[in-house]
């Protein structure tokens, strides 16, 4: 054997010890490589395989051949596996042969870069020696040019003091002026230098020309223009003119003191004119004031308004400390004079302010209300004028339509100069409040008297249900006084109008609205005396509301809506107007409160008048002899008087309250939810009842029930659904009454087939209530108490926790199973007829 061999033979043998792959390796390489060899199967059995290759004796006969084919399969592997094993070797001698390959070229690499890094250095290095010298003249050139600048600012800023102070003693302003301003900019430059003797002696020497020129330039203006003493004030000089030019490059205070000085002279004749003893300083001739500031500022601007520079704004200087002097002097007059004022004189003084201000406001800015130069003006009260609306829209205005909460203008640009007087005024507004008040008063008696004297409205006409028109008139009063005052304050005198605005809209409500609601005979429940029984036999008709009367009332429910819904926004206009600090005081529910109940009381005696007129109707049903009725007929007299009087009412409200659709449903469900229960009531004195005495009440009861479905829209060409909420009431309540009749319709033998019938059908477990059928069947009394007997022992067992009340809660009927109950019943009774 060669060596190679023994190689491949040690090899084959290490493969054979290392090869036991795992099944995930194994499956891995079944589904890369796949085969059908059995020989590469993991589970690979030798006695399976052959057994396979010589299944019978007789192929033994072939087993040198079969030898001879896996002998030359085996040498076929054996080679594949030699030429693989020798290709792997040479592989991993070419792989290392190009990684020291690649280790050298890094080795080269790396020496160049170095090289390179090197050669930069040196470069860099000669260019720091070639460029040193040049640095060095740089800084030397960006010093001498330094100190050349430096010096001519110190040879300016000498010769610039020297000639300030030579200009200062011969009183040149204008070129003062000028060169001033330079010294100044000049000595700002060396405030790094203070340190220098010289420069800080020139500092110095600066600031005393600046002292020296404002005391110059004051004494020269309190020249011209004394304060006090008899000599008449200078007219304009070019000298003063430069003189204020200086004032604006010195101290601000020289500028504010010029100012103040020359204002005081200028406003010091309107002292003396309106003093607080002459007649002219009183609210009555308040025009006067404003007149007088009106010739003084056209006189300034005339002789005075070259001399001060444009930038000082010297008019509305002039207008802003005569305003503060007028408030003052206003307010102190006032004060001694508290009783003289009047509210036509107060609004006539503040019509006449306000109207001042607005054309300050046209003619100023405003720019010099904070500049410290004048005392602050008073934060503007409002942005818009009261007295600047237009008059004719507010006389125009036309009741219904005027709504508080119609859509808003765009609003003003604010007035700076609004209350810079009239704020004034503000202490004594209560003088307005308690006229609007007295006001006020007055038309809420203008109301009730016009109402007595027209009458409530004509039934038919167009005003008809109509909301009042002393109602609009009374908010559109409303909305006047609050815009009027909310200009003249937005604090405390807007929550005392607010009070007076609550005080009279109940004032309305009860004398307008409450007060002329029709007066009702019948009580609260809605019975009649006997007298009125008697007169419904007799065949004469109830005393109830006259049609003008029906009218009446929902007129009154409709201005009682109205003013509900107004109210509400009155409080939110009241809170926008008012300061936000004091929005919160301003609560205008119980007068909303009000308003409700008028509606409630309103919708209650619509109910019950009609009630009322229903009631002599039951009352004959529960008298008629029902145990004596022979056969079915038309519906009852009984049932063509309630609905007769159904039809009579039900239009005249529906029509009336075409505008305020919700409170017509809840009459009707009210008035449902009334009658219901008083005609089931009216149904168990029916007694005794015969079949056909019960037969006729169900067809009764069955006429009423589709009239009071019908209820909302009855009379009416346009026939619309009835609410669902009305529908269920009805339908529930009238379900019950014709389940009663059908009981009492019931056989009661055998007993426990009644009583099974009744708790099924009416589901009430109060043995009154089965007391009560017992009595319209009219059986005897010892029939009675096993009825009851026998009914207390068929109840259901009340669940765990409830009462224990006679009375039980029973799963009420679907109104699906009870319709067709009715009808049913509804077929019995026409094979009947």
């Amino acid at each position: 054997m060669s060596i190679m061999e023994e190689e491949e033979l040690e090899f084959s043998d290490d493969l054979e010890a290392i090869l036991h792959l795992s099944p995930e390796v194994q499956l891995a390489i079944e589904q890369v490589f796949p085969s059908q060899d059995p020989l590469d199967r993991a589970d690979f059995n030798a006695v399976e395989y052959i057994n396979t290759l010589f299944p019978t004796e007789q192929s033994l006969a072939n087993i040198d051949d079969v030898v001879n084919k896996i002998r030359l399969k085996i040498r076929r592997l054996d080679d594949n596996i030699r030429m693989v094993v020798r290709g792997q070797t040479n592989v991993g001698q070419d792989g290392r042969q190009a990684l020291e390959e690649a280790q050298k070229a890094i080795q080269q690499l790396f020496g160049k870069i170095k090289d390179i890094k090197d050669k930069a250095e040196k470069s860099e290095q000669m260019v720091k020696e070639i460029t040193r010298d040049i640095k060095q003249l740089d800084h030397a050139k960006r010093h001498l040019t330094t100190s050349i600048t430096t010096l001519n600012h110190l040879h300016m800023l000498a010769g610039g003091v020297d000639s300030l102070e030579a200009m200062t003693r011969r009183r040149q302003y204008g070129e003062v002026a000028n060169l001033l301003q330079g010294v100044v900019n000049v000595l700002e430059h060396f405030q790094k230098y203070m340190g220098i003797p010289q420069i800080r002696q020139l500092s110095e020497r600066v600031k005393a020309a600046q002292s020296e020129l404002g005391a110059q330039i004051l004494a020269d203006f309190e020249e011209s223009f004394p304060s006090q003493g008899s000599k008449k004030p200078g007219g304009p000089s070019n000298v003063l003119r430069d003189a204020c030019l200086v004032a604006n490059v010195l101290d601000p205070r020289i500028k504010q003191e010029i100012i103040k000085k020359f204002i005081r002279q200028h406003l010091s004749e309107y002292l003396v004119l309106f003093q607080e003893n002459q007649d002219v300083a009183w609210l009555d001739k308040i025009d006067r004031r404003y007149a007088w500031i009106k010739r003084q500022l056209v006189d300034y601007e005339e002789k005075y308004g070259r001399m001060f520079p444009g930038e000082w704004f010297m008019t509305e200087r002039i207008a802003v400390e005569f305003c503060h002097i007028t408030r003052t002097e206003l307010a102190k007059l006032m004060r001694t004079r508290a009783r003289e004022i009047e509210v036509k004189l107060l609004l006539f003084a503040i019509q006449r302010t306000t109207n001042f201000e607005g054309l300050l406001a046209k003619r100023f800015s405003g720019c010099t209300l904070n500049d410290g130069v004048t005392k602050k003006a008073d934060s503007p009260l409002d942005s818009t004028n009261p007295f600047f609306e237009d008059e004719q829209g507010e006389d125009s205005v036309s009741e219904k339509e005027e709504e508080l909460d119609k859509p808003k203008k765009p609003k003003a640009p604010d007035n700076p100069f609004h209350g810079i007087v009239s704020k004034c005024f503000e202490p004594h507004l209560y003088v307005y409040i308690e006229s609007q008040d007295k006001n006020l008063g007055e038309l809420i008696d203008r109301f009730v008297a016009d109402f007595r004297a027209q009458g409530p409205p004509k039934a038919g006409s167009e005003e008809g249900g109509a909301v009042l028109p002393s109602c609009a008139d009374l908010f559109v009063y409303y909305k006047k006084c609050m815009v009027q005052c909310s200009q003249l304050s937005t604090g405390e005198p807007m929550i005392a109008l607010t009070t007076i605005f609550q005080k009279y809209l109940r004032e309305y409500a009860w004398k307008i609205l409450s007060g002329n609601l029709p007066k009702t005979t019948s009580s609260s429940g809605g019975g009649l005396t006997i007298s009125s029984l008697l007169k419904e036999k007799e065949g004469s008709e109830v005393a109830k509301f006259t049609v003008e009367e029906l009218c009446l009332v929902c007129s009154i429910l409709s201005t009682a809506e109205y003013c509900l819904a107004t109210t509400q926004q009155l409080e939110e206009k009241l809170k926008e107007k008012v300061d936000k600090t004091l929005a919160e005081r301003i609560n205008l529910t119980g007068e909303m409160d009000t308003f409700s109940t008028v509606i409630s009381n309103s919708i209650q005696l619509l109910v019950q008048d009609l009630d009322s007129a229903c009631d002599p109707a039951l009352t004959a049903m529960s008298k008629m002899p029902w145990q004596s009725v022979e056969h079915v007929g038309d519906q009852s007299p009984y049932v063509t008087s309630i609905i007769m009087h159904i039809k009579q009412n039900v239009p005249v409200i529906r029509d009336n309250l075409a505008s305020t659709r919700k409170y017509f449903t809840q009459f009707c469900i009210k008035f449902t939810n009334s009658f219901i229960p008083k005609f089931i009531n009216h149904l168990f004195r029916c007694k005794p009842i015969s079949m056909v005495g019960a037969e006729q009440l169900l067809l009764d009861t069955h006429s009423l029930k589709t009239v009071l479905l019908d209820l909302p829209s009855i009379g009416s060409q346009v026939v619309r659904k009835a609410p669902a909420s009305y529908t269920k009431i009805v339908v529930k309540g009238m379900t019950r009454a014709e389940m009663i009749l059908k009981v009492v319709m019931a056989p009661h033998e055998p007993p426990v087939v009644f009583v099974d019938n009744y708790i099924k059908l009416l589901a009430d477990g109060n043995p009154e209530t089965f007391q009560k059928i017992l009595d319209m069947k009219a059986l005897k009394r010892s029939e009675q108490s096993s009825m009851l007997e026998l009914f207390r022992q068929r109840l259901p067992t009340p669940p765990s926790g409830a009462d224990g009340g006679s009375s039980l809660s029973f799963s009420t009927p679907t109104p699906e199973q009870e319709s067709s109950r009715i009808r049913k019943l509804e077929k019995l009774i026409k094979k009947r007829l």
